[in-house]
């Protein structure tokens, strides 16, 4: 199928303008609808859903997980760790080649999980990575200084996509490298088209080392912005698959749509957390009695019941609640206005502030109706809240991470262990300007840092969680944020479609095995 078939609309965001086309059972075209637009297409130097969906099918990595938290090979086909936990040996498949026809080496392994230790909002990912050795073209030696118990899962897809060395390696700031938004990797599809705010354009690798993959001749990531637009353009199905959905009122809708399949499968490694986050080095939010305050005037019940319909689940803590990791000893800050007006007398404040509070624009349940939630609530401890939105998500993105915020919702990933997906939080060395989803709450505590370093060696599981619980205690008492609910996160797709994934990254998977059926 050509690629303009299903590109008539691609650039609208009425749905209006999308047009329907049938399925193929042989190759075909996959549309994916999304709110979120992805500032470029490299996960090895950003994170999220917007970029992490796209560069799975462009970049391919050492492993890809099941649905079982198992490793499968994938351009390591063997591995071992050393018996005393300080190293780690890729065994790369041979024949592998990158988009332009080089051949991936183990040199393109070690500069990428080295490029990706170095500019990743989530420095704890690869802290522990001291070098990595290259005997021949086809073993990477991992050399740790420390016990890694997260290594491999932080070699999945969504995590270490491994980079072209001779693209990549030319001195530019990887950051900003203009082969970001025109990126070649050795994954299962080629970028074809990139439009920022509207498309991803994505084309079969006719040379991808899995014999008789992918099955689909292009993948069309299409951003609508405007979420009736998105539902609508499922219900007619001039989309095929609508991964990451949270809203209530979307899942409902789209449950009574008889040619789709909803499910939330495909989720377990994300830990999906929304929370209302501080800006620490706030005048007005550094004392930490005002943070308190802020704490005790939130209704999580009201929130996970009334604004989200009983779809999502209270969350009380910065481990996911699913997590063994998780301690209910954590201060649950339960609504007390009571206890937060006198707070925020003792901090000086009985007279009240101004607060502003941003949001993430695209999924209203989750963020804008909570924000403005919080406004009507707030008033009950004095505070005039202020809600600012942004017209697109690299505009919230840019303010976050510069710090130029007071309040922000934000939503922000476990990613399947603490040592990737929480300690960036919290930890001291994280407070990194500019960078979305580090520390940009600039909360620092020495303790916090002490025993987070101490359970990211920690191979002992009862150890391990005897820390987190610690931390846990302590982050309930430092409030640098208020976690409100774990996101109900679904898909919906059309039943025509075969092997949608369903392991723990779900479309932060590579879709090599994605097909239509007859």
């Amino acid at each position: 199928m050509k690629l303009m078939t299903r590109l008539l609309g691609a650039v609208a965001i009425s749905a209006s303008s999308l047009t329907a086309v049938p399925a193929f059972a042989e190759g075909g075209t996959l549309v994916i609808a999304t709110t979120q637009a992805p500032r470029h297409l490299n996960g090895a130097v950003q994170s999220g859903i917007a970029t992490g969906v796209p560069s799975a099918q462009i970049f391919a990595s050492p492993l890809r997980y099941d649905e079982n938290w198992e490793p499968q090979p994938y351009l390591a086909e063997s591995w071992e760790m050393a018996a005393d936990g300080m190293s780690l040996t890729l065994n790369l498949v041979a024949g592998a080649t990158f988009h332009d026809g080089k051949p991936v080496t183990s040199e393109d392994v070690a500069f990428s999980i080295m490029a990706t230790k170095e500019n990743h909002p989530f420095k704890s990912m690869f802290a522990p990575v001291e070098a990595i050795e290259t005997p021949d073209a086809q073993t990477a030696i991992i050399r740790l200084s420390q016990p890694h118990p997260a290594l491999l899962l932080a070699l999945s897809p969504a995590l270490a996509p491994i980079m072209p060395k001779h693209i990549y390696g030319d001195g530019q700031d990887i950051k900003s490298h203009p082969a970001n938004s025109t990126p070649i990797g050795s994954g299962p599809f080629m970028l074809d088209e990139f439009k920022a705010g509207e498309l991803v354009a994505l084309k079969k690798n006719p040379d991808f080392f899995i014999e008789g993959r992918p099955k689909l001749d292009e993948i069309l990531i299409r951003i609508i912005k405007d979420p009736s637009a998105l539902l609508i353009a499922m219900e007619n199905s001039d989309a095929d698959m609508y991964p990451f959905m949270a809203g209530s009122q979307e899942i409902r809708r789209l449950e009574k749509a008889e040619h789709l399949e909803i499910t939330d499968e495909g989720y377990a490694g994300i830990g999906p957390i929304n929370w209302l986050a501080f800006n620490t080095k706030s005048e007005k939010l550094s004392d930490v009695r005002v943070r308190q305050a802020i704490a005790y005037a939130v209704d999580r019940d009201f929130v996970t019941k009334a604004l989200h319909r009983g779809v999502s689940q209270q969350q009380r803590g910065p481990i996911i609640e699913s997590s063994p990791y998780f301690t209910d000893a954590i201060a649950p800050y339960d609504v007390d206005l009571d206890k937060a007006n006198a707070l925020m007398a003792d901090a000086g404040f009985g007279d009240g502030m101004d607060l502003t509070i941003d949001y993430i624009p695209g999924p209203k349940e989750q963020q804008q109706s909570i924000a403005e939630y919080l406004k009507s609530q707030f008033k009950k401890i004095g505070i005039n809240l202020t809600v600012r939105a942004a017209p697109d998500f690299p505009t919230w993105a840019g303010r976050v991470g510069g710090h130029d915020f007071e309040l922000t919702m934000d939503i922000v990933f476990n990613w399947g262990d603490p040592v990737i997906g929480v300690h960036r939080t919290y930890l001291c060395s994280n407070i990194r300007k500019g960078v979305i989803w580090s520390n940009t709450q600039q909360y620092c505590n020495e303790k916090v840092d002490e025993l987070l370093n101490a359970a990211a060696v920690e191979l002992d599981t009862d150890k391990r969680a005897a820390l987190y619980k610690e931390f846990q205690e302590i982050i309930g008492q430092d409030v640098p944020l208020y976690t409100i609910n774990a996101l109900p996160y679904h898909t919906a797709y059309d039943k025509k479609l075969k092997n949608v994934p369903t392991g723990i990254w779900g479309t932060m998977h590579p879709m090599d095995t994605v097909e239509w059926s007859e």
